[in-house]
């Protein structure tokens, strides 16, 4: 612990990130030093709450992502995340160990940050709290899942024959304001024969098999990199249940 602040202490004093102080390494292997264990004070009053701590993973994915943008302005998050994922396996241990131990002085400070608020707080302050805390992290919590999606690059979902067509069809539109169109493109979709719908339909079916073979190849990335908790659940089929007669 001590280690972290005094790493922590000398990027300080020196006013440089860690990435500012790797911007000479060339092709070597870049770690920022922002993995130090920096302590999250948070003001501990109704408005202001602590927030979770990044995992080990993802902290590292974070430091990592814009330095291979950096390198590879053209290439997909998915395809960097793949890439991070790698260097993720390949990571000696005890460097592993400093993200990790990161994470478990944030969590501590978390749930000390946590712990002033409560002391502080009336009985009915507490009911209060514990009914704000809980609406507002029921708004951000899809919000904030689908950003951590985006930077581990999930594939986007597949589209079906409709939306495929509006995204088409509006973009051709010129005219109206955009719920005239929306109006005007459903009623066309309606009277769309069906002959044409199957075209549209075809496009769906065609992404859907997109997003199974990208979803796949991710789900393999984040099983590697130890986030399964990201993975799909998998519908198992009744097992059939023999009774042994005797």
């Amino acid at each position: 612990m001590a280690l972290l602040r005094c790493m922590w202490g000398v990027l300080s004093g020196l006013g440089k990130s860690g990435a500012d102080l790797c911007a000479g390494c060339g092709n070597r292997l870049r770690f920022p030093l922002s993995f130090g264990y920096v302590p999250r004070w948070f003001s501990s009053t109704m408005n202001g709450y602590p927030k979770k701590p990044m995992t080990s993973y993802v902290r590292f994915s974070k430091e990592q992502l814009p330095i291979f943008k950096a390198q590879n302005p053209e290439a997909k998050n998915s395809e960097l995340i793949k890439k991070i994922a790698q260097l993720w396996r390949e990571l000696p241990e005890e460097k592993k160990k400093i993200y990790e131990n990161a994470y478990r002085a944030d969590w501590e400070t978390y749930k000390e940050e946590m712990s002033k608020i409560q002391k502080q707080l009336t009985p009915s302050q507490m009911v209060s709290l514990e009914k704000e805390i809980l609406q507002k992290r029921l708004k951000k919590k899809a919000l904030l899942k689908k950003r951590e999606l985006v930077l581990l690059g999930k594939p986007k979902r597949p589209r079906s024959a409709y939306n495929i067509y509006i995204a088409e069809k509006f973009q051709e539109a010129k005219d109206g304001s955009a719920q005239i169109k929306l109006k005007t493109i459903n009623e066309n979709w309606k009277n769309l024969p069906s002959s044409q719908k199957q075209v549209y339909i075809q496009l769906a079916e065609d992404d859907k098999i997109r997003y199974d073979n990208e979803m796949k190849s991710w789900e393999e990335q984040m099983l590697e990199a130890g986030r399964n908790d990201l993975l799909r659940r998998k519908t198992k089929s009744p097992s059939k249940i023999v009774i042994d007669e005797f």
